[in-house]
């Protein structure tokens, strides 16, 4: 196979995965904008636009997105979901989904615990293993005053700061978030990350090749589905 032909096929790949990505962001955008398409008073829908720019999302994407799910446009109606299980060896996995099907969706999402040695649960089975925050991170560098970072980020609600050379981490509860990532923003800097998420209490190291190579196949699967969202888990890769 000639040079091109091996470019030609990773640039193919590439965009098949960006593509995964925009239509996982579309559909929590359109999901946002069911209570308002003014980002300035949809706070939820702001942060998602943000991240979707982030990932350099088209901006007739993001438009279109936001009209289906304000209605301005026919849409699709998508249920918001959360299934909880464990992957190999006990460790704790939270799937975020948001699907038209919800038939098709859990039956994807056991599959793929079943397949590869995890079991789904119930309701809060692994979730108490998790905190429910929001996390922004920003690159930092010399030009960043961090002390005044700090107190800007303090004042307006975040719980914990961890600086280091390269990144600055913001933890602020949900609540809290918007206005924290308003007073970061405010500052000129642009986030590396800003998400509400799920943060592991605890991380479990495994140690059979078998239990490793079950968990990144049962995690490709579903990172695959176009109805899950985000895989959350407490393996530490």
């Amino acid at each position: 196979m000639g040079r091109h032909m091996v470019i030609a096929g990773k640039k193919s790949k590439e965009d098949l995965k960006r593509g995964k990505i925009f239509g996982k962001l579309s559909k929590k955008i359109s999901v946002a904008a069911r209570n308002g398409s003014d980002l300035q008073f949809n706070n939820e829908l702001a942060s998602i636009v943000d991240e979707a720019k982030a990932m350099n999302m088209p901006k007739d994407n993001i438009e279109r997105a936001i009209k289906k799910g304000s209605g301005e446009l026919e849409g699709v109606e998508y249920s918001e979901m959360m299934y909880e299980g464990y992957g190999p060896s006990g460790v704790a996995v939270l799937v975020e989904v948001l699907t038209d099907n919800k038939n098709r969706a859990v039956a994807a999402v056991r599959h793929a615990f079943d397949k590869f040695g995890g079991n789904m649960g119930g309701n809060g089975c692994v979730s108490f293993m998790f905190d429910h925050v929001g996390i922004i991170v920003i690159k930092n560098s010399d030009e960043i005053d961090d002390d005044e970072i700090m107190m800007e980020a303090l004042e307006a609600g975040a719980e914990d700061i961890d600086i280091d050379e390269e990144y600055i981490e913001i933890t602020s509860s949900v609540g809290e978030f918007s206005d924290v990532k308003k007073a970061i923003k405010e500052k000129g800097l642009e986030f590396e990350m800003a998400e509400i998420k799920y943060v592991p209490q605890n991380m479990v190291k495994l140690t059979d090749e078998i239990d490793i190579s079950n968990m990144t196949k049962m995690i490709e699967i579903m990172e695959e589905n176009d109805d899950v969202q985000k895989i959350y888990h407490n393996w530490e890769e």
